[in-house]
Order: structure tokens, then sequence, then C-alpha cells
């Protein structure tokens, strides 16, 4: 079923649809920080040269967005990845990877591209999920950890097996053209936006890091060097670039035992 931004899962422990965040009282079409509330939480959707600043940080701003309780209008550049996708995008059978997503028109570095969009799901779901899936079974289930200053680790799981958009078509890459940002519109729950690393040619496949070690720190990612037990249960990697793993990235708390 195809929806194009995620929605409450089965297990019903979140509803991403639901508005949570106050919106702000700005009365011009365009929103600035530091009055407009939304942007002071954080950051809004930015482009390639404010991109390009954060990374240059040991650590990265909260994304948020103005949303429907917001006084602001609908040009209103902090609505971005709400609008959806605005981009022509095709859907194609790869060579060796199956299905994958191609842009049909250049884009340039810093574009919002698409939204990974799915059933939101708590951990239990998400676990009793995989763990019925067999060897050969596709995964699309995305695993998002935020790193927060104090420690704590703020877990979101999307799977658009079921329901889902172009997103769950897009193939990983050890060397990515695609970033993924988690942005916050109407709660905490937070979107999982796709946005341009670099500018893409009219044709070039689309593809990110499943691990989200890219353009990361590397103390941002928990993902462990797998026993060789664990590697019969991973699939292999066919992106195809200089830097290639070998292996598609593991998240072994998905398959680990209460």
């Amino acid at each position: 079923q195809y929806s194009p931004e995620s929605v409450a899962g089965a297990d019903g422990q979140l509803d991403p649809t639901e508005v949570t965040i106050p919106g702000c009282s700005c009365r011009r079409s365009s929103c600035a920080a530091p009055q407009c509330p939304c942007l002071s939480r954080g950051h809004g959707c930015s482009g390639p040269q404010e991109q390009q600043e954060q990374r240059e940080l040991p650590f990265s701003s909260p994304v948020f967005e103005c949303n429907s309780l917001c006084s602001c209008g609908e040009g209103c550049p902090s609505r971005l990845v709400q609008r959806g996708l605005r981009l022509r995008l095709q859907v194609f059978r790869t060579a060796s990877k199956g299905w994958g997503v191609r842009a049909l028109q250049p884009v340039p570095g810093g574009t919002f591209v698409c939204e990974y969009a799915g059933e939101v799901l708590g951990f239990a779901e998400a676990q009793r999920r995989i763990r019925a899936q067999a060897p050969q079974d596709p995964n699309y289930i995305m695993a998002l950890r935020e790193h927060l200053h104090d420690g704590r680790v703020l877990e979101t799981f999307v799977d658009p097996t079921r329901i889902g958009n172009v997103g769950r078509f897009l193939n990983h890459s050890c060397e990515p053209n695609l970033l993924m940002v988690p942005v916050r519109v109407d709660s905490m729950v937070p979107r999982l936006a796709l946005f341009a690393a670099a500018d893409i040619s009219a044709g070039e496949e689309l593809s990110y890091d499943y691990s989200g070690r890219f353009r990361n720190f590397p103390a941002a990612s928990r993902e462990h060097k797998p026993l060789e037990e664990e590697n019969s249960l991973r699939k292999p990697c066919y992106c195809g670039s200089r830097t290639c793993a070998s292996f598609l990235p593991w998240d072994s708390s998905l398959f680990s035992t209460p």
C-alpha cells in the first residue's frame, strides 16, 4: 500500500501523524530564527552551505519544520520535507541488486529528494518482524538511532514492507549520493528525510548508507564487527564502490534475545 508519509504501525505504540509540537505564531510568510520558536528548537531544513557547516561540528542539532498548528503560510521555507516528493524519479530493475531508484532529472547537492516512509514500530514489533523473515527475504526495516549529548539514545523503527513509498526501493551504497536526516514536523517522531549529498546527474541511481556512518562520526554508530557465525545471516553488498564492505550493514540488536 502506498503512503507518502509514515503511519502508525500495527502495534499502535507510536502515531507519527499526531500533532504534539506547538506551532509558531509568526505572521510573516517566512519564519526566521531566533524569533520563530520552531527554528529555535534546533535547525530548519537548510541548503548545501549550512549542511556543510553542520558537518564540521562534532555534533548536529535536531531539525524541525513548522507544522499544521503554525500561523505562517504554506510558502514558509521551513516547510520542506512535509511538502513531499517534488522530483521525477523512476523505479527500475538493476542488474544485481533487485529494484532500485534513479533520478530522471539533475538534482543539485543539498536538495530534498524523498522520505523513507512506512509503519513506525516499537522495538518489540520491529524485532518480531525481522525474526520472522526467511534468510532470502528482503529486509526493509530501518533502525534510526539518535545519540543525545547526555548519553541517551532515541530509537525509531520504520518498516515500509506493507505500507510505504518510493524510499523502500533505494539501495545501499558504501559511497552513497544521498544522506538521511531525521526531521521533526508534527511530533517528536522523526521523518526520515533523504537529501542529495552531492550533485546527481539525470539517470544516476540513488543510494544511501544503511548504516548511517556516511558523513557521520564513528562514535555515532553502534554497528559492531560481526562474528563469523553472524556473517551467515548477512547479505552481500553489490554497490561496486571502491570502499565496498562486502556485506550490507548489520544490526545485531534486532536479533538478540531479551
